[in-house]
């Protein structure tokens, strides 16, 4: 493909640099286990900034640690595992509330609130950032070359907008699966044992699935996992395993004091508490995933930048579900999550988003038109909040998506083949 030597892979950080790099991560959570440590109880604001930096260093630590364990692993599964690495912290904190909703009144919802602004701001912010920095990944490569515009640089590339690989249809199989199953608790009115059964049985047919097609998935690693996957296959096990030991700890000490933070300090500044958890709380777990995917994106491995955040959906939008009511029962409520009407709101609105996401991806072809329509339309819920807007823009989201889904049928028909029958291994 003409235009590789601009996607060449990074060289390694120093030594020095590497240690500079770690250090500053853990001493960004160190505020948090020291507090956590001390028995401290700090204001809710300012417990806010402590754990979330916590929640933000451990994010950094597990994901840096999944980059470094893929060098041991089939390269498609190494995406999907990185993917779920990287928003562990999200996991804990949805756990956390949904485990506690039994006896704080109000965190049944918001187990809902940040589980929906997870999702939604991984498509409608995450996708469409990955095809703003390969635009200027483009216009970069166009400044190097002294090519001028950036549309004849991507002509000399060949590739002016993100394109998935071929073997992404299975991603996409399945999360046209789940976008189907997703429905169901926006019109059951609750999260069931049921479903979450079910939804966990599409998460590992999906791991099956990757392990066993093609291997040509790659992420390239730059910074410090660049570093430590040069090192000694001994050596690389003991760094990774110690990323994912330390930032696990970090989880344990953090997620909950930075859930309860959110609520107190949206009771005391009279922000609504629902907002607050369900969208910075997502901002903080996920950004790591998304500066990477971007970073990705930039250096022109767009496939690898929206795959990654490709199998991030999936695996949110079916195990990340899931295992909500187990949490919930397990803190002594029943064997359902029950929502209330601004929960199921939340979801419909997340599932038809799914819809239109799936519907853009399907041909394998992410323009930049189509990154646009996804971001205004998440943009448009922050500008008109109400439940009728929610409504209309549910409605909007599925108009569009099952309009798109319907044109590339024969696209949607392929992916679905991955779903019930595995691509050929290098296919």
């Amino acid at each position: 493909m003409s235009g590789e030597p601009s996607v060449r892979e990074p060289p390694p950080v120093s030594r020095e640099t590497l240690l500079v790099r770690v250090t500053g991560t853990l001493v960004l959570a160190l505020p948090a286990v020291v507090t956590w440590a001390g028995g401290l109880h700090p204001p809710a604001l300012p417990a806010v900034l402590i754990f979330g930096a916590g929640v933000l260093s451990a994010a950094i630590l597990l994901m840096w640690a999944a980059e470094t364990a893929q060098a041991d692993m089939p390269g498609a599964l190494a995406v999907a595992l990185l993917a779920l690495a990287a928003v562990l912290p999200q996991y804990a904190l949805d756990l956390y509330f949904a485990y506690a909703g039994e006896t704080k009144p109000g965190y049944t919802a918001y187990a809902a609130a940040t589980m929906t602004g997870a999702n939604r701001l991984l498509v409608g912010v995450g996708w469409a950032l990955v095809v703003l920095a390969f635009a200027l990944g483009v216009r970069r490569l166009s400044g190097r070359s002294g090519g001028g515009s950036g549309r004849h640089a991507a002509r000399g590339t060949g590739r002016r907008t993100v394109r998935l690989a071929a073997r992404h249809r299975t991603e996409l199989g399945f999360l046209a699966l789940a976008a189907v199953l997703g429905f169901i608790p926006a019109l059951t009115g609750e999260i069931g044992w049921y479903i979450a059964v079910v939804l966990i049985a599409v998460y590992v047919v999906y791991l099956v699935r990757i392990a066993r097609g093609a291997r040509g998935a790659t992420w390239m690693t730059a910074g410090v996992p660049g570093r430590l996957v040069r090192m000694p296959r001994r050596e690389r096990r003991i760094a990774a395993g110690a990323g994912f030991a330390v930032g696990a700890v970090i989880v344990y000490v953090s997620t909950a004091r930075f859930g309860d933070a959110l609520v107190g300090t949206g009771t005391s500044l009279g922000v609504d508490e629902f907002l607050l958890v369900q969208w910075l709380a997502p901002v903080v777990s996920e950004a790591p995933l998304l500066l990477a995917a971007a970073m990705l994106a930039w250096r022109l491995r767009d496939a690898d930048a929206i795959g990654a955040l490709l199998s991030g959906k999936v695996n949110q939008w079916t195990l990340l579900i899931a295992l909500l009511p187990f949490a919930y029962r397990v803190g002594g409520g029943s064997w359902s999550l029950p929502l209330d009407s601004r929960q199921i709101e939340e979801v419909l609105l997340t599932a038809a988003q799914t819809v239109l996401g799936l519907g853009l991806l399907i041909d394998l072809v992410f323009r930049r038109w189509e990154a646009a329509v996804l971001f205004l339309l998440f943009a448009v819920q922050f500008v008109l909040p109400g439940e009728d807007v929610r409504l209309v823009l549910s409605g909007g989201y599925l108009a569009i998506g099952f309009s798109v889904l319907i044109a590339r049928y024969r696209e949607l028909g392929e992916a679905m083949e991955t779903v019930v029958r595995p691509r050929r291994r290098g296919g």
